[in-house]
């Protein structure tokens, strides 16, 4: 009698368990341990994958903030994406998602829900895609109708707004365009005369758009279509900013320290707490900061390590902010170069 073909899989402890049920007990467990557990089975593995599972942490109030990175490889020109994990034995890593491919070294990163959405510019505008980040599935998007340059990009009211310089016309024109995630439709907004031509990021507060330039920013208004100036904001130059709470912060380097712009009260602070930190850490001119889970993460290359620093924020009743570093760990080490490209925050 032959021998029977044995089976290249060991049967699954959970074969015998309605498929429901597993789905509620991985969804009510950590997304850190969804890449160990997709290597268990092929049927986990199918499960960690389905928009099933993550339809199911919804209803269950399981999800997480997640933090992803973009780095752009130097040498290749491309970016790849990484997720912030913690280590087991406390202390915090990147992990590659080796599933997504690269992507063009100038495009822009927003979030909305639980995607990802991926605008190339210049020679690569032609790259507009959308990352699922609960099956990390990539579905392609339709392409900007106007070729831009020089762009920012943020959410509000979850629609995308691009600002951009016209790749074929007047160069000294600002265009506002606006990707409609849910009809997946682009339309042109709003158009500025101006000279300001290299971008250094934006953030929203109170439904406005401050995208900042090298010289000044300015204030995009989408419900009225207006541009404005915030002369207050602008007397600082606040590049690779972020909000927290309807507050700007930024950190400063020739002055190291940790800079907030109070938009009720129209005002500038200094968040105190963190004196020795700076005079201590490694950082330098590149620091790019992001809201992360009601807190503020700072990111920092320092040769060929990518470093990060957690810090929590407090506001006092005289007016005060204080903040205190919760971690500051080397995120990443390589023979390679890498430049920080983005780092966007995930609720899935």
């Amino acid at each position: 009698m032959g021998n029977k073909r044995k089976s290249s899989e060991p049967p699954s402890l959970t074969a015998s368990l309605p498929h429901d049920l597993v789905v509620d007990i991985l969804a009510r467990l950590s997304r850190s341990d969804y890449p160990a557990l997709s290597l268990v089975s092929k049927h986990f593995r199918s499960i960690v994958s389905s928009r099933e599972l993550y339809a199911t942490r919804s209803l269950l109030g399981c999800m997480e903030h997640c933090l992803y990175v973009f780095l752009a490889d130097v040498e290749s020109k491309c970016n790849r994406c990484y997720i912030l994990r913690q280590k087991t034995n406390g202390s915090h890593g990147l992990v590659l998602v080796p599933s997504l491919p690269s992507l063009p070294y100038g495009s822009r990163f927003v979030a909305v829900g639980s995607r990802i959405y991926v605008f190339g510019t210049g020679k690569d505008r032609n790259t507009t895609l959308s990352i699922d980040c609960g099956s990390y599935t990539v579905q392609p998007l339709p392409s900007m109708h106007v070729p831009l340059s020089y762009t920012v990009a943020d959410v509000i009211d979850g629609r995308i707004y691009v600002i951009g310089r016209h790749d074929q016309r007047d160069l000294d024109k600002m265009m506002v365009l606006v990707f409609n995630t849910e009809t997946q439709t682009w339309k042109t907004d709003s158009e500025m005369t101006t000279s300001e031509i290299y971008a250094h990021g934006s953030v929203v507060m109170a439904d406005k758009m401050y995208a900042k330039y090298s010289c000044k920013g300015f204030v995009y208004e989408p419900k009225e279509r207006k541009w404005e100036t915030d002369e207050v904001l602008n007397s600082k130059e606040w590049r690779f900013a972020c909000v927290v709470d309807d507050v700007l912060y930024y950190y400063e380097f020739y002055r190291d320290k940790l800079r907030a712009y109070d938009r009720k009260q129209r005002c500038w602070l200094v968040v105190k707490g963190l004196e020795a930190f700076f005079q201590t850490s490694l950082m330098w001119s590149y620091v790019h900061s992001v809201s992360y889970d009601g807190k503020l993460a700072l990111f920092f290359p320092y040769g060929e390590e990518i470093w990060c620093a957690e810090i929590s924020l407090e506001r006092c009743q005289g007016g005060e902010i204080w903040g205190k570093v919760e971690w500051c760990d080397c995120l990443l080490t390589s023979e390679r170069r890498f430049r920080y490209t983005k780092s966007l925050e995930v609720f899935v």
